[in-house]
């Protein structure tokens, strides 16, 4: 099970809306065959490693880390292809919650004399499918918030002056989590200031994850990102009354743009993220402002921070990694727990959940 995990991992960022599910098939203590779900979803894990199984693979048990599809979609169910080749046993880690399947999978293989056992590495399964769960059970994506600070948090100098903070190593590195997440995402001010570009690069030939901006007025320049839609998609989240101007120009440069509520000058956090979660999207790499940032903070809505921390001080006059948070107790304060600290290059990278 650990490795039909590991596998399933594999399929990060590039399987959305579909969950990234990996397989084993073992028979006699020998591996036939392995599989994940392959880029853009199909096809699904399942069919993958019985392929390569084959015949062989008649008695076999099946290691899957979420339970097999059992509805019709763009493809047969998995739980139907797991009965018509063979298998003698199932063991997966999780039940879908998704209510097409909730369950049936199971039901389907156990109906066709198929022993089935669940909750195997539970919890380490659940870690990596947080995003299609999150998405299933909150109709949002999960989010992972990257701030990459001077240790006094600082992202630019007075100046406005950032590239660079952190080191080549903490950026290569940023460049594979962006790639195993299904979209980035900015806010106007990041891409007034910068105009980045925020797709994958170093990592060769890489599905390249949707590019999101919010911005509630569309007052954003027409720049590189623009000039990039046809490296990777571009969305605009934006309030009802911006420009229309504004509007037809990014639609001219192959952006698709998703109206959402605003929340005073800004965007709703919720309504955002539950725009994206209609839209299929499971994990969303959030790099900031800090504007942006703190309304997602105050909302509740950052399930993971990713911290980059550099050698250098900046000082007050430094424009800092967060907006402002409502004021409250220390007690109302965002918490998450540490779960991850290593040096990167001359960096230090610090992991944290919400709590």
């Amino acid at each position: 099970m650990a490795l039909a995990i590991q596998l399933g991992v594999r399929g990060l960022g590039r399987v959305w809306p579909n969950p990234a599910v990996g397989c084993v098939i073992v028979k006699d203590g020998r591996i036939l065959g392995r599989g994940w779900t392959q880029e853009g979803g199909r096809p699904h894990a399942e069919p993958v490693a019985l392929a390569q199984a084959g015949m062989a693979g008649r008695g076999a048990t099946a290691y899957v880390s979420l339970e097999p599809c059992s509805h019709h979609g763009k493809t047969p169910p998995c739980a139907e292809a797991l009965v018509a080749a063979g298998i003698a046993r199932v063991v997966t880690a999780l039940e879908d919650p998704d209510p097409r399947v909730s369950g049936r999978g199971h039901a389907l293989l156990r109906a066709a004399g198929i022993e089935v056992a669940t909750g195997v590495l539970a919890a380490e399964a659940a870690a990596v499918q947080a995003g299609f769960l999150s998405r299933i059970r909150q109709g949002r994506p999960m989010v992972t918030l990257k701030l990459a600070t001077s240790f006094d948090g600082r992202i630019a100098t007075v100046t406005g002056e950032s590239r660079w903070i952190t080191g080549p190593e903490a950026r290569h590195l940023v460049h594979a989590m962006r790639a195993r997440h299904d979209a980035v995402l900015v806010g106007g001010g990041t891409l007034r200031a910068d105009d980045p570009l925020l797709t994958v690069r170093g990592m060769g030939a890489v599905r390249q994850p949707v590019r999101i901006v919010a911005s509630a007025g569309l007052d954003l320049p027409l720049g590189r990102l623009a000039g990039s839609v046809p490296e990777g998609p571009v969305w605009l989240l934006h309030g009802e009354s911006a420009p229309l101007a504004a509007q037809a120009a990014w639609r001219a440069a192959g952006a698709r743009l998703l109206p959402v509520l605003q929340a005073g000058a800004g965007l709703d956090p919720a309504a955002m993220l539950q725009a994206l979660g209609q839209e299929g999207l499971t994990r969303v790499f959030c790099e900031g402002g800090g504007r942006l940032a703190a309304s997602l903070l105050a909302a509740g809505l950052v399930d993971e921070v990713i911290g980059f921390t550099a050698g250098l001080a900046l000082g007050a006059g430094g424009l800092p990694s967060l907006g402002v948070l409502p004021e409250g107790p220390l007690a109302e304060a965002p918490r998450f727990a540490l779960v991850e600290t290593r040096a990167v290059g001359g960096d230090v990278l610090h992991r944290w959940q919400r709590i």
